[in-house]
């Protein structure tokens, strides 16, 4: 028997996109942002259930306007996130853990996996939770990006140049990042404990508190994390296009 859930992060405050309203609930093609990776995740044939993890206060609007309006019923809790992003992961860790604990008992499924996407990233498909899936289930740890179009610069404190790594060894990482349910469970509990907060993303806390390397997997040039108004537009022909696909 398997397991898989989406964590969907959804409680990021969007500064850089410089409105009143965070980007998780902006409009795109009539929809909002969160609506579309969410709407991924419901459709998927790969995903059981879904923790949505946001804002402060922001529980019974994301479930009366977001999770009920759409009928989104794989949604199986929605708990608040913290101050960092390691914290709002940790509440959707802790939340996974509870709802298992009473859907599973003592009798964990065979293969229990987690999916951990940031809803910023709205244009998430199928094809690629069905690579994700397969590479999860040798290696225990993988992660969704893409390799570099362009050159990458290392820069020292005065922001000269310092290095320029091989193109060809450098990726661009996105989500979902896909664990083992106990291990990522594990490096978070080891992580909160430690108070050590210098990481960037799930891969990192993997990486630092298991000692285990972690394994790339082909996102999608698409798959790009809504960050600034310019992102809207390019979002905006993103949804267009795939309507007249469809």
């Amino acid at each position: 028997m398997k397991h898989c859930t989406a964590i969907a992060l959804a409680g990021g405050q969007g500064r850089r996109m410089g409105t009143n309203i965070q980007k998780q609930y902006l409009d795109i093609s009539g929809k909002p942002l969160l609506y579309y990776s969410l709407h991924v995740f419901e459709e998927s044939e790969i995903i059981d259930d879904i923790v949505l993890v946001v804002g402060e206060g922001q529980e019974e609007y994301v479930r009366k306007e977001i999770v009920d309006r759409y009928g989104f019923t794989k949604v199986v809790g929605i708990v608040e996130g913290g101050k960092e992003r390691y914290d709002s992961v940790w509440a959707g860790l802790q939340a996974v853990q509870v709802l298992q604990n009473s859907h599973f008992g003592t009798e964990e499924p065979e293969e229990n996996y987690v999916f951990i996407h940031d809803s910023a990233r709205p244009f998430v498909t199928e094809a690629i939770l069905e690579r994700a899936y397969g590479k999860v289930r040798e290696c225990k740890a993988c992660v969704v990006g893409m390799p570099s179009k362009d050159t990458v610069k290392l820069v020292d404190e005065h922001v000269f140049a310092k290095e320029t790594p091989d193109r060809n060894y450098v990726w661009i990482i996105q989500t979902p990042q896909v664990f083992d349910t106990s291990l990522i469970f594990e490096a978070y509990s080891r992580l909160m404990r430690e108070k050590c907060i210098q990481v960037t993303d799930d891969a990192m806390v993997v990486e630092q508190m298991m000692r285990l390397p972690v394994k790339m997997v082909e996102g999608s040039y698409e798959n790009i994390k809504i960050t600034t108004p310019e992102d809207l537009d390019i979002a905006e022909v993103f949804v267009k296009r795939g309507r007249e696909k469809s």
